[in-house]
């Protein structure tokens, strides 16, 4: 699966009503790390069946970024159910990336 672009007019859809987990990468265009880690979210997203993979431009979602306390950038949020279960806030590896959507809540 591919990562899906939400923004404020789907994210509801998108995130909060999904059954299972989701995992957001709020993020920017002009943020070098959230550059680097794009091809290790691209990569989980293509072989995990654990999560959906989900990117939120901060720019063109600032509402979002505001409602989910988004300070920093790169932020991954990990909803289940439509709840927010687990955060890490800056560059992380891709095994990194895959323990917080396997590991335990």
């Amino acid at each position: 699966m591919a990562v899906i672009e939400a923004n404020n007019n789907n994210f509801e859809k998108v995130v909060l009503k999904h059954t299972g987990k989701v995992l957001v990468d709020f993020n920017a265009e002009w943020c070098g790390p959230c550059k680097m880690l794009k091809p290790s979210l691209e990569a989980v997203a293509a072989h995990s069946s654990d999560a959906k993979i989900v990117s939120v431009n901060i720019d063109d979602a600032e509402e979002l970024a505001e409602q989910y306390n988004v300070a920093s950038i790169p932020c991954l949020v990990l909803f289940e159910n439509g709840k927010e279960v687990k955060r890490s806030v800056g560059l992380i590896p891709k095994d990194a990336i895959e323990d917080m959507i396997g590991g335990e809540n």
